[in-house]
């Protein structure tokens, strides 16, 4: 994977950076306030803040708040929190909700992480649905070769039974 580059060519977020920081939290990819808010380079507070200055903008379905166990599994997950010392659970935005964001901060950096981010969910989207593409050609593959072997064992099982009295078996296959 490529890293994203502003106008002037310089590497702003590197793809793997980003993949990353996509979450499946509540069956949804989704990536944390905290994470966001390293990205765009701003506090985590100021970005949350923004959020609830245009709180219309973001239903349910764009950003939710983790709840206290969501945020224990998460925690879990990580080696180390980089969560420590905040007083309620995070906010977790989906591609929407990501989307949403370039229109409540207003900074170019803001615009253009919002670009990385969007075409990292379109890859990630991309390597899920040539995953699935995969798995079906190969439960394709092992029906067919299914049949085939059931031909094969069938042969086998003949040739493993003990020959019946009087009848010769014939020599070969």
């Amino acid at each position: 994977m490529a890293s994203k580059r502003s106008d002037s060519g310089e590497v702003l977020v590197p793809d793997e950076r980003i993949m990353q920081l996509i979450r499946l939290v509540r069956g949804q990819k989704a990536i944390l306030d905290a994470d966001l808010a390293l990205l765009y380079e701003v506090e985590t507070r100021v970005l949350v803040q923004a959020v609830k200055r245009n709180i219309k903008r973001f239903p349910g379905d764009f950003m939710f708040q983790l709840s206290k166990e969501e945020l224990g599994n998460l925690r879990s997950q990580s080696v180390t929190s980089s969560w420590g010392g905040r007083r309620y659970p995070p906010y977790a935005f989906t591609e929407q909700g990501v989307a949403m964001l370039s229109s409540v901060l207003h900074s170019d950096r803001a615009i253009t992480v919002n670009i990385a981010i969007m075409r990292a969910f379109v890859q990630l989207r991309e390597i899920i649905s040539s995953n699935a593409k995969l798995a079906r050609r190969l439960e394709q593959l092992e029906q067919k070769y299914d049949t085939q072997f059931k031909v094969v064992f069938e042969a086998i099982r003949e040739l493993m039974k003990p020959p019946e009295p009087g009848k010769k078996r014939p020599i070969g296959f």
